[in-house]
């Protein structure tokens, strides 16, 4: 019984000494490798809100980046005559034509990295009006296919020097219709 007391004693004091020592080093150990988490915040959580699949290489305010918003098949229902992105209002970045592409991608995964196949040959038109809104109209020199591969809009840009989240929408015109209709959206982090 004396024994057992001890042993319960001897317990609280490690204990007493063990669990601050670990809150101070704690935050130390913490940056050592940073989790890419895949948790994304939606404002609107309506139905009509598809995700989109997106992949960047710098995450970091103020940095040269590069982003590829990714159509996989599931994402297209038949093909695509134009491409509409519109970029958020809060997401202040030069954009220039010669950084903007069109490609047929490989997505990356465990085993290899996300990269352009084949550029798609297309005209790409910059729009800003009045309210400061921004889109790209992107029209390729023939149809995306409706088939089994991904294509993506690369962008080459320096990332805004605010952080935060940017949701970037986008619109397809399919072939055989004269309106572009939602095909999904994209949330970007930038910290």
């Amino acid at each position: 019984m004396l024994k057992t007391k001890k042993l319960v004693l001897n317990f609280k004091i490690l204990r007493f000494f063990l669990i601050p020592t670990f809150l101070f080093f704690n935050p130390f150990f913490s940056n050592i490798q940073e989790a890419k988490a895949s948790l994304e915040f939606q404002w609107d959580q309506d139905s009509s809100y598809r995700r989109l699949k997106w992949y960047q290489k710098e995450n970091k305010k103020g940095f040269r980046n590069k982003i590829y918003f990714f159509f996989k098949p599931s994402d297209r229902t038949s093909e695509l005559l134009k491409i509409n992105l519109a970029i958020p209002k809060t997401f202040k970045s030069t954009l220039d034509k010669e950084k903007i592409s069109l490609c047929k991608v490989r997505i990356g995964g465990y085993e290899n990295r996300t990269k352009c196949l084949e550029n798609i040959p297309a005209d790409i038109e910059i729009n800003t009006d009045e309210s400061s809104l921004r889109s790209l109209n992107i029209y390729p020199y023939s149809p995306i296919p409706f088939n089994k591969e991904s294509y993506a809009i690369v962008l080459k840009v320096f990332n805004p020097k605010r952080t935060g989240l940017y949701q970037f929408h986008s619109y397809g015109q399919p072939k055989g219709k004269s309106v572009s209709s939602y095909l999904g959206s994209w949330t970007i982090v930038i910290d």
